[in-house]
């Protein structure tokens, strides 16, 4: 008899590990899949929690969050630029959470009602394929106006900034560039689209088909490029003269999410030193005090940078939006 209760008790303790080894968080991110699956994994290492991670651009999470606001099928949100963190607080996708970690990055890199945390910085930059651009007769552009140039008719590719936070992070950064004035940015953009070849569902798109050859040049953003440079890829990174926007990739907990005490522990834990050098590895510009960055990628005082009005830019959005498709998206 006490054979058999002993051989119930060790069963029932190694159920128990099982299930604590079967826990699982689903979470969207917007982290490019080299950098999810480093970090998530880091994560399942460490704690036996395994994240169950879907990787969309920032503007289709937060459509997916509107649709899913019923019945949300994640529980936090990785990356994304800081702009649809913002709008979903603002379209109450999200919920507040103050991070015992959350002073390691600087205050204006917080929302001040804890809805979301900066992660790292990311300036707005140009790559052009060095071959394909000699073969073409092409240099690669410095500035905003060389863009417009006829030589580069049908040889920049961007991304659509209806399903992208990279490419509506170019429409304010242009709006800036102009001093505010939407005409001159429109028009701008309405000469630009005569240029690019096709606009793609994700920011980072446009710079990996530069690395293979398939178009000259494409805008996105700098660390994208750097990485892509280092793996092998003979490419020009430039920022433009006149001064650049850059996102702030950010996180938050999803409102009503199906795991809401495992989602605070991944945010937390992706807040504390471990996921920060991982983060901090991928060329990108990292917030908190406890990331190291990656000797070469770009420093923010490296680049002229616009002065964005982030506020104002998420305040804006949908009615940029809409412009850009009446004047441009619905025209191709």
């Amino acid at each position: 008899m006490k054979r058999y209760i002993g051989a119930l008790m060790l069963c029932a303790a190694a159920t128990g590990l099982v299930a604590a080894q079967g826990k699982t968080i689903a979470a969207y991110t917007t982290f490019e899949e080299p950098l999810a699956k480093l970090v998530f994994d880091q994560y399942e290492k460490e704690t036996g929690v395994k994240v169950l991670w879907q990787r969309l651009s920032g503007g289709e999470v937060e459509t997916r969050l509107e649709a899913e606001k019923a019945n949300p099928q994640a529980s936090i949100w990785v990356g994304g630029v800081g702009l649809n963190h913002m709008g979903a607080k603002a379209k109450g996708l999200t919920v507040p959470y103050k991070s015992k970690l959350a002073g390691n990055t600087p205050e204006q890199f917080r929302d001040p009602d804890n809805y979301w945390i900066g992660l790292y910085v990311g300036p707005l930059a140009f790559i052009t394929n060095n071959k394909v651009a000699k073969e073409q007769g092409l240099t690669p552009p410095t500035s905003w106006a060389d863009l417009l140039k006829p030589e580069y008719k049908g040889k920049i590719r961007v991304a659509n900034p209806t399903t992208s936070g990279t490419a509506y992070n170019m429409i304010t950064t242009l709006r800036y560039v102009f001093n505010g004035d939407e005409e001159k940015t429109f028009d701008y953009l309405k000469k630009l689209d005569t240029n690019i070849d096709q606009y793609t569902k994700s920011g980072s798109a446009g710079g990996k088909s530069v690395a293979i050859g398939e178009i000259p040049v494409a805008i996105g953003y700098a660390h994208d490029m750097v990485k892509l440079k280092v793996e092998g890829a003979d490419v020009t990174i430039t920022v433009p003269s006149e001064g650049t926007g850059y996102e702030v990739a950010s996180m938050s907990l999803i409102k009503g999410g199906p795991n809401p005490v495992e989602a605070k522990k991944l945010y937390d834990w992706i807040l504390g030193k471990t996921a920060q050098n991982i983060i901090g590895s991928f060329y990108v510009i990292p917030l908190s005090k406890l990331a190291t960055k990656n000797p070469v990628a770009f420093s923010i005082d490296e680049v002229k940078t616009v002065k964005q009005d982030l506020q104002w830019d998420a305040d804006n959005k949908t009615r940029l939006l809409e412009r850009w498709t009446k004047e441009i998206g619905s025209k191709r």
